[in-house]
């Protein structure tokens, strides 16, 4: 049993609970995404700019979430059980995963901060960078999350 820390006592949820969370909101994320993508294609410019609010709200809750877990409840490194090829794949995935989610975080700082000033040039051409690059964070999050905890769970 984990002893009560503060972020327990902050929370007041168990700590197994933080995986799913954390994968629901990478997902949640992602969803909005596309959503707004597509909102933004058809020139629904109020849809859109609610689903990337929404994404960056999925997001901030999913970064503040995980450090909570990882640093508050100090769940430490949870080791990839799979073996063979599919243990390079989940690397290479989690890899590409990590780097491009700190190096997405500048752009989505400027994306958002740019629309937000209604400077609509100069967004929508780092938007297209961002985009794929946030896309991705979200989806191979949850990619992660499946395999970490479901396909190859460590038991």
């Amino acid at each position: 049993m984990i002893p009560a820390t503060f972020a327990h006592r902050l929370f007041y949820m168990p700590i197994q609970w933080f995986p799913p969370i954390n994968a629901t909101l990478n997902a949640t994320s992602g969803i909005l995404i596309v959503i707004g993508f597509l909102f933004i294609k058809r020139q629904n410019v109020k849809i859109h700019h609610r689903c990337m609010i929404g994404a960056v709200t999925s997001s901030s809750l999913f970064l503040i979430s995980y450090v909570v877990y990882h640093i508050g409840f100090g769940a430490g490194v949870t080791r990839f059980a799979g073996t063979g090829w599919v243990r390079y794949l989940y690397y290479v995935i989690l890899i590409s995963h990590t780097i491009l989610a700190i190096t997405v975080v500048p752009f989505i700082i400027v994306t958002l901060t740019r629309a937000l000033r209604g400077d609509f040039l100069r967004h929508r051409k780092i938007a297209r960078f961002t985009f794929p690059m946030w896309l991705y964070v979200s989806v191979t999050g949850v990619i992660v999350y499946f395999m970490l905890y479901h396909i190859y769970p460590s038991r």
